[in-house]
């Protein structure tokens, strides 16, 4: 036997040894908070005139699933708004290093939004700096659960001063 297949033998050993000692990942037990988001959900809300359009009536369709494993959950969108009409895929999941759940986002406009989010009792924060926007513009999107089947939501994005400023508000309904 040469030098090379040795190595190559030594090296395929030692890698199902260390397979064979290491047990699978588990989710984080916060990741069981999100199964209040499965299932599928319809969104009517109002949207004020200002930065982000003229204002008026928006409403979506959610369906919210786990992605196998249960590390992540998986949002499929499809929304109507003032300015429009698209869908959006994104996904939350829970970061157990900063103890923060998380949220990134891509929709059909080419946007793509990144925020991290708290839960307090019934109302879960999300919160995200886009550098997209003018100034770093801060936003947070506040969703409080009313019931097993609905809850508030109200979107807010910082003014130069950092006051916090309503741009929508609505509710989401489990179908």
């Amino acid at each position: 036997m040469s030098c090379k297949s040795f190595a190559v033998i030594a090296s395929l050993l030692f890698s199902a040894t260390l397979q064979a000692q290491m047990e699978m990942p588990k989710p984080a037990p916060e990741l069981k908070k999100l199964d209040y988001f499965t299932g599928s959900w319809s969104t009517d809300a109002t949207m004020k005139p200002g930065p982000m359009g003229p204002g008026g009536k928006v409403s979506g369709t959610d369906h919210i699933e786990w992605m196998p494993g249960n590390f992540f959950v998986l949002i499929h969108n499809k929304f109507n708004s003032p300015m429009g009409s698209g869908t959006e895929l994104a996904i939350m999941g829970y970061d157990s290093t900063k103890n923060v759940y998380t949220y990134a986002a891509y929709n059909s406009a080419g946007e793509h939004e990144a925020a991290t989010g708290t839960l307090d009792g019934d109302t879960w924060t999300w919160n995200s700096q886009e550098s997209s926007m003018p100034n770093g513009t801060k936003w947070r999107y506040i969703e409080k659960v009313l019931s097993p089947s609905s809850y508030t939501i109200k979107f807010e994005m910082s003014s130069p001063d950092g006051t916090w400023v309503t741009v929508m508000e609505g509710k989401a309904t489990k179908q």
